[in-house]
């Protein structure tokens, strides 16, 4: 996935756990050879919005770690980062609702499998350009196309996930904000919104290929990286490289050694 600017500077960057361990050593090796201080967990970090595993460098570069599905427990005799990978890769029952106007994705996961799912596609009427009583059928329409689409993304919900809520150890959502506003309203889904975590997976009208992939995106460790200010080279301007050409013995661009003598 590609790096995401974050808000109050930095990237965001997404690493799955059986890479993060790779990605702290060349963190460190990138950013002055070291980190400054050993990682610390965060209760409450602002980016991530909850507990976090942060990572400082030697140049001054950090890399603020979020935990899935927190709390991260640590023990005694082990190291934050492979805590942290050890958490994120535990086997769990996770339910994903994605969800647009023009369709649904529903499933049930334990680990990265697949156990249950239901996928559907709803036509929902173009926007017409029509003024006038037009103008508001068409809209008519488009909201009763849209129910129709919700109503059915919260049956399958019901379906597949609620017979599991005692099992479930999280819901990640995606899709359209909106539309899962509207999935909020359905009562018979309220017992799985306590188990909802981040992240929210942004998807176009949810296909099986969404589903698959969901576990690559709630499994990931998402970093934000802000990486110090590299102080900035002044260019070479020609009258210095003639200064060097004649300080270095005049020797011909690219030389090493002794001063260049013309040997005749």
């Amino acid at each position: 996935m590609a790096n995401r600017p974050a808000a109050g500077g930095g990237v965001w960057v997404d690493v799955g756990p059986q890479r993060f361990a790779r990605w702290c050593e060349g963190f460190a090796r990138r950013h002055g050879g070291a980190l400054s201080r050993p990682p610390r967990l965060v209760a409450d970090d602002a980016a991530c919005a909850g507990q976090a595993l942060e990572l400082a460098a030697a140049d001054g570069s950090t890399a603020t770690c979020c935990v899935p599905f927190p709390p991260l427990a640590v023990a005694a005799d082990t190291g934050l980062i492979d805590a942290l990978i050890a958490h994120t890769s535990a086997v769990r029952i996770v339910g994903v609702v994605l969800v647009r106007r023009g369709g649904f994705a529903v499933g049930r996961f334990e680990g990265d499998r697949l156990q249950e799912w239901k996928v559907g596609a709803r036509h929902v009427q173009g926007r017409t350009k029509a003024g006038g009583w037009s103008q508001q059928r068409f809209a008519r329409r488009r909201e009763g196309q849209a129910r129709e689409a919700y109503a059915a993304a919260a049956d399958n919900a019901a379906r597949i996930l609620l017979p599991h809520v005692g099992r479930l150890d999280a819901l990640v959502l995606g899709g359209d904000t909106g539309a899962i506003s509207a999935l909020r309203a359905d009562q018979r889904l309220k017992a799985l919104w306590s188990k909802e975590t981040a992240p929210f997976l942004n998807v176009g009208d949810p296909k099986m290929s969404d589903l698959r992939t969901a576990p690559e995106a709630f499994r990931a460790i998402r970093i934000r990286l802000v990486e110090a200010a590299q102080p900035a080279q002044p260019p070479r301007s020609s009258s210095s490289s003639a200064e060097s050409s004649s300080a270095d013995g005049g020797r011909p661009p690219g030389a090493v050694g002794a001063p260049w003598q013309d040997p005749s």
